[in-house]
């Protein structure tokens, strides 16, 4: 049953702060937003550590519990939670009924509430003790909260430091209008929302419920985005996550501001740059989210060179990665070429000088790298699809070998490395690999013998881009992302001059692909796990 609407409750322009409640975890900036408060002309409520904090500041401060006349009890779980608070709060000013039970229970009304919760998230983060978990879920702070915004025709809600400036100038310049209580309000239900989100996560993670019934997402916004993949598109960057190293959460050290799709390919980059083995330095150079060019060295530098063979033409303008930190040579290497993002986890002050020098190069620092984790979300119509991020990784005791011939040491290193790269590459993918670095790379078709077709076309334009005789799929081996339904594909391989395969293998035409593989004299191995990418 719904409840029914109060008159005369849409409360003044501006509400004059009377009284304030100040209830801090956070303590930063409290005491002078309590002095701006205080000089208005505010009497100040509070609790616990903030009051005497601000009593220490020499600041005249009312304790709660002389409010409730109620002690704070059970280690401080209830010292909020009470109808001279709450009546405060909720109560509708200018309506009969509410200002009779102000005055029938002696509530005085509270006109600010400025609280910020107990650091859950830090603590689930950083600590494995249940108990201290929950001991740091905030009760009567939510409670609080939601009152204030929801009677925000008549109290502002403060939950961020970073509003103190502007409501204390509210407040003494004779007090908070109507449109800024409301956007308080809206930003307040959002962080009670998302600290139950948090909550609700870490408690679907005890009782191993990977898809519970109701799925909260959380998130804060990083940056509002000039627009979307299309200038009639609206677009922001939100953090789930702000501990977790890659694009969303990156520092910004040169160039202009980043677009939709410069973080879409970053993302990217940076995703398949720390997938490769983190032993070897490695380069990979993506263009509309798909690699172009991916390669491991000994270098940085020497990287980048083997990458840009693979397709120097979709290069510029692209975005590079680095699974480690950038050098002189490597930004030497990089701004040689017209490139959109550099993203890597550190540059040296070398690097950065070079990289400075390009004033529209855009470079982010992620302070570390490693494969990405958790989960990913895809919204349909009407919906969301939720799953695990493809972590997977492919190791040389998963392979088997199913025909005649063996892979050499090398062509299993390359294998492994091209089926490394298939899980950064749009379904279809072929990927063609040599020597540590990818030759030629077919992608997003809808045809598997089409991607491989697309592959070798591109190994051939990027042979005679770099002046060979031979085609640089000669002697290669060649991944795909998922089985060959028939043997064309493969054949289309072998024609253009792979020697080995690798797949994940599941075929009703397995054998007839087999067969195929070592009437060319190819070796094959399956993997056993596929990786699409749609």
């Amino acid at each position: 049953m719904s409840v029914s609407s109060k008159k005369g409750s849409s409360g003044p322009e501006r509400v004059v702060v009377k009284r304030a409640l100040i209830s801090l975890s956070d303590k930063t900036g409290a005491v002078e937003f309590a002095q701006a408060l205080v000089a208005a002309g505010a009497e100040i409520l509070s609790t616990g550590g903030t009051a005497r904090a601000l009593k220490e500041a020499g600041l005249p401060v009312k304790d709660v519990s002389e409010v409730t006349g109620f002690p704070e009890i059970m280690d401080g779980r209830v010292k909020t939670l009470h109808p001279a608070v709450h009546g405060g709060i909720l109560a509708i000013r200018d309506d009969s009924e509410h200002q009779a039970a102000m005055q029938e229970h002696e509530i005085e009304p509270i006109d600010l509430v400025a609280i910020n919760l107990y650091p859950f998230e830090e603590t689930a983060a950083k600590s494995s003790d249940p108990l201290e978990i929950i001991e740091n879920i905030d009760i009567g702070g939510p409670a609080m909260i939601r009152a204030a915004a929801k009677n925000a025709a008549f109290v502002a809600v403060v939950t961020d430091p970073a509003d103190y400036g502007r409501v204390a100038e509210a407040v003494a310049s004779g007090g908070v209008d109507k449109a800024l209580r409301r956007e308080l309000a809206a930003k307040a239900f959002a962080r009670t929302g998302a600290y139950d989100a948090a909550i609700s996560g870490w408690f679907a993670e005890q009782s191993e419920t990977q898809f519970p019934e109701r799925m909260v997402f959380a998130a804060t916004r990083a940056s509002e985005l000039r627009y979307g993949e299309n200038p009639h598109q609206k677009a922001a960057l939100y953090s789930t996550d702000k501990g977790k190293p890659g694009a969303a959460n990156a520092c910004l050290v040169n160039g202009k501001p980043l677009s939709y799709n410069n973080l879409s390919d970053a993302d990217a980059a940076f995703q398949l740059a720390a997938d490769l083995d983190p032993e070897r330095p490695a380069i990979a150079i993506i263009k509309h989210a798909n690699p172009c060019g991916v390669a491991v060295a000994d270098t940085l530098a020497e990287a980048h060179a083997k990458a840009l063979i693979c397709d120097p033409v979709s290069a510029y303008g692209g975005v590079v990665a680095a699974n480690r930190q950038l050098d002189e040579a490597a930004a030497k290497a990089i701004t040689a070429l017209f490139t959109e993002v550099v993203i890597a986890p550190d540059a040296d002050e070398a690097a950065l000088k070079i990289l400075k020098a390009k004033a529209n190069l855009r470079v982010l620092l992620t302070g570390s790298a490693m494969p990405a984790t958790g989960m990913m979300v895809k919204s349909i119509a009407g919906g969301l699809l939720v799953q695990e991020i493809d972590a997977a990784q492919v190791k040389m005791a998963d392979l088997k070998v199913v025909t005649k011939r063996e892979p050499t040491e090398q062509e299993l290193a390359d294998l492994i490395f091209a089926f490394r790269i298939c899980k950064h590459v749009k379904s279809n993918a072929i990927v063609y690999a040599k020597d540590g670095a990818a030759v030629g790379i077919g992608a997003g078709q809808m045809s598997r013998v089409d991607s491989a077709r697309i592959a070798a076309w591109k190994a051939q334009e990027a042979t005679r881009a770099a002046g060979l005789e031979d085609a640089l799929t000669r002697g290669s081996v060649v991944a795909s992302d998922a089985f060959f339904p028939f043997a064309d594909g493969l054949l289309a391989a072998a024609e253009a001059g792979a020697t080995a395969v690798i797949q994940p293998g599941g075929s009703l035409r397995d054998q007839e692909v087999i067969d195929a593989a070592d009437e060319a004299g190819l070796a094959m191995v399956f993997t056993g796990l596929r990786h699409f990418r749609h």
